[in-house]
């Protein structure tokens, strides 16, 4: 599960399976300090949240969650490893969950960010997102906290 591209070719997204969280779960570990546990991806498949993966036969290079309602939604987490990040495996797989938000009724979407993930920033800028807030203290960092930057931006994607 450890082979690069420098492409999304040969990738495709599908809705997460129960199946498919024990990898998730592996994604979000090497991703990140503080990683969303098992509990919570199968508490959000049986939500009925948007869980979907950009995947191959032998990996999954990305997974995300979103939940929609009221004419909104919320992009809970968008996870690439690190050795796939910067192959535009984010920014496909983030297309289709918005698509699919729109198609289900959303207008306006809504994130939160670390202040200090300058990559996925760049990304939600790229597609149109504008910092409209900030939470101070909002996540856990290593003894402390950091703030998150809130973004938002109204649907459909461009």
């Amino acid at each position: 599960m450890s082979k690069t591209s420098n492409s999304t070719a040969g990738f495709f997204a599908r809705t997460m399976r129960s199946s498919d969280i024990d990898f998730v779960v592996q994604n979000e570990a090497a991703a990140y300090d503080h990683p969303w546990t098992k509990r919570i991806f199968v508490d959000c498949l049986r939500a009925g949240y948007q869980c979907w993966v950009l995947a191959n036969k032998q990996q999954i290079v990305a997974h995300g969650v979103m939940s929609v309602a009221i004419g909104e939604c919320h992009l809970l987490t968008l996870c690439v490893p690190p050795g796939f990040q910067r192959h535009g495996y984010g920014r496909k797989l983030f297309k289709l969950l918005l698509d699919r938000a729109y198609k289900q009724g959303a207008e306006v979407c809504f994130l939160e960010v670390r202040r200090s993930n300058e990559g996925a920033i760049a990304l939600y800028r790229s597609m149109g997102f504008v910092q409209i807030g900030e939470r101070k203290n909002y996540y856990p960092n290593a003894g402390s906290r950091e703030d998150a930057l809130i973004m938002s931006r109204d649907l459909p994607t461009p």
